[in-house]
């Protein structure tokens, strides 16, 4: 089974959650995003989905925030 992954991105002053080509949002602040982003990934990891939280940094890249299922990476 595939990891389902949200990915919290940036957009000019406001945060916004992309999914399954689907963006949700705006969000005030990355935290508030990361919030949302974790609680419907959860409600996925209740019924057996793996799921994936990833970040945007301030260089572009993604950085994987939160996950779980076999495809955990430990947070640092």
């Amino acid at each position: 089974m595939s990891s389902v992954r949200y990915f919290v991105v940036q957009d000019r002053n406001a945060w916004l959650i992309k999914f399954d080509d689907e963006e949700y949002g705006p969000y005030r602040t990355q935290a508030e995003a990361m919030t949302f982003a974790i609680e419907a990934a959860q409600k996925l990891g209740k019924h057996g989905q793996d799921a994936q939280v990833c970040v945007m940094d301030a260089n572009g890249r993604l950085r994987s925030e939160w996950s779980s299922g076999p495809s955990q990476v430990p947070s640092a």
